[in-house]
């Protein structure tokens, strides 16, 4: 699992992963997902589009630091994941606790 950090306009921060979101993937990039989401009111879209896999190791890091996140004042959204990761997704209850956007502008426009 890989993590690249940039920033896009009006102080959203992007955060890309890519790979799989297991159990191996979780702890290399753990640490790094925690301390780019830290902040207050942070903004933060999580792209998704290269998660090809995500087990249930991975949920707890989405949901968990979205509470965090919310809890001092910000939001977090995921972008594009692939259709079996949003099935998982769907499946387990994350897009009740987290948006899930498929078009950039739109997910812009949801902070």
């Amino acid at each position: 699992m890989k993590l690249q950090v940039s920033e896009l306009e009006h102080g959203i921060r992007l955060i890309s992963l890519d790979g799989k979101l297991d159990s191996s993937g979780v702890y290399a990039i753990e640490m790094d997902f925690l301390h780019h989401c830290a902040g207050e009111k942070r903004r933060v879209l999580v792209d998704m589009s290269n998660v090809s896999y995500i087990s249930s190791i991975g949920i707890p890091l989405l949901v968990n630091t979205a509470k965090v996140v919310a809890g001092k004042g910000g939001k977090m959204a995921l972008f594009n994941p692939q259709k079996h990761v949003m099935d998982v997704l769907e499946l387990v209850g994350v897009t009740h606790i987290i948006p899930v956007h498929f078009d950039l502008i739109a997910a812009k426009k949801g902070f």
